[in-house]
């Protein structure tokens, strides 16, 4: 059965479009459970395709699901399309230039991945109608995985409940099929509360909220040594008290992000860290009001589909580079720090124009994702593909600069077509899915998905 003829005629004539869906998106920027305009694009784009569209899954405004054909077995596409704060940056610019002073950014290239899964869906829908495929396939448009665990509470709302397998890719540096534990993780707020007075006057009547979020800090600062080192514990002050110190800060809030390797690791540290910040408002006589934020499980490999994967990836082969584009992404390395830098000259790499061999056995990457709660439910497979220069590090300018890039858009389409490619061979070989469920039980290690969500906990925004 030639199937990728299929998908490279599909993709090449919906080029045009998908691009300019990825960079419509890479405009609007927005942030986690606040990408109206972008899963509007996203929806209306599959509904014209061909799609039915169900929006507000899980009754959140921002995520929505597309179907095509009916049966099974059911196969799904993530999408994602969520920004992150305070990166704006002007495209295609090698100097730090924002469009909009801490304003938004796609520091993790979610514009290509949601146009990358975009076309990934078409694609396989072109090859069902005329392979005469039968089954289903999905796209799942999830908001807030940066931080917000969008598809945690799609999960358990049963947004994915019937899907068979799910795919997903991510922009990154090099092309691989990846095949790797992720960390789960908890983010949850301490809202501290004193009581303002003069500072001079009558000091002795004021208890300082900043002071407790402070003394929380130190106290997790020493928790620090006391947890298993591959567990991580982040924090953010989002409320000082304001700007005056002459009176004493009445409110003062903090957000910290607990990350372990185990579901369960992350609740139990999350207990301590609790303790931590009840024990920093009895040292300083003010209240903690504790507020879960979001959560994600951690990420479930499957060797089965990360094989399939390698598997198409060779055959279709890595995209090259003009020298344009080779040169603008080597003005993006000189920016890097030293220390990125001295690592971009031990690799000797611009952009990559190979394949990273694929590992028989798990790696581990000390992230988090909230693809982590579907790869609980569902065998999950992925890949990585370039684009951007080698070395890039997530969550930067320079990660957002390089969204609009031609070298950029022509690994979101390589992504599609690996996935759609993928996606055909699970559709025509039963055995597959046979053989990736089974690997995905023995992965889970005998362990229930148990949502790191409270039953009370919803999707909120960022600045809720």
């Amino acid at each position: 059965m030639n199937y990728l003829p299929i998908i490279q005629q599909t993709i090449e004539r919906e080029r045009a479009r998908i691009t300019a869906v990825s960079d419509r998106i890479w405009d609007f920027a927005e942030v986690r459970y606040e990408e109206a305009q972008s899963a509007a694009l996203m929806a209306q784009t599959l509904q014209e395709s061909g799609f039915d569209v169900t929006r507000q899954i899980g009754g959140i405004d921002t995520a929505f699901v597309a179907t095509f054909g009916s049966g099974t077995p059911v196969i799904a596409f993530l999408g994602e399309y969520d920004a992150l704060p305070s990166l704006s940056q002007q495209a295609n610019c090698d100097v730090f230039s924002p469009v909009i002073p801490a304003g938004n950014g796609h520091g993790c290239g979610h514009n290509l991945l949601g146009s990358g899964s975009l076309a990934a869906a078409l694609a396989t829908k072109a090859c069902m109608e005329q392979l005469g495929l039968s089954g289903t396939i999905k796209y799942f448009g999830c908001p807030a995985e940066e931080g917000g665990g969008g598809k945690a509470f799609m999960a358990r709302a049963g947004a994915f409940d019937g899907v068979d397998i799910a795919f997903t890719w991510h922009p990154w540096d090099e092309n691989l099929a990846y095949n790797a534990r992720m960390l789960a993780t908890n983010q949850v707020k301490y809202l501290f509360k004193g009581k303002s007075t003069h500072a001079a006057f009558s000091p002795h009547l004021g208890r300082s909220a900043l002071d407790g979020v402070e003394l929380m800090n130190v106290g997790a600062n020493f928790l620090r040594e006391h947890i298993i080192p591959e567990a991580r514990l982040h924090y953010a002050i989002t409320n000082a008290g304001g700007n005056a110190p002459n009176v004493v800060q009445s409110e003062a809030h903090v957000l910290y992000k607990v990350r372990s390797p185990k579901m369960q690791e992350v609740r139990e540290i999350t207990e301590r860290v609790h303790d931590v910040a009840r024990g920093a408002a009895l040292m300083t006589g003010t209240e903690v009001t504790i507020e879960f934020d979001a959560a994600s499980a951690d990420l479930i490999p499957n060797v089965t589909l990360a094989s399939v994967m390698n598997e198409e990836l060779l055959k279709i082969g890595p995209v090259t580079f003009t020298a344009e584009e080779k040169a603008f992404a080597q003005a993006i390395q000189e920016t890097f720090s030293e220390e990125e830098k001295r690592k971009v000259a031990k690799k000797g790499r611009v952009l990559s124009e190979d394949i990273t061999p694929l590992r028989p056995e798990p790696d581990f990457l000390n992230g988090s994702t909230d693809v982590g709660d579907v790869s609980w439910l569902v065998p999950v497979g992925q890949v990585y593909i370039a684009t951007s220069a080698w070395g890039t590090p997530p969550h930067s300018w320079q990660m957002v600069t390089q969204g609009k890039t031609s070298y950029a858009h022509k690994g979101m389409l390589l992504a599609g077509s690996i996935m759609a490619a993928s996606a055909v061979r699970v559709l025509t070989t039963p055995s597959i899915i046979a053989q990736a469920k089974e690997e995905h039980i023995v992965q889970c290690e005998g362990e229930a998905y148990r949502s790191l969500l409270p039953q009370d906990a919803q999707p909120k925004p960022l600045n809720s």
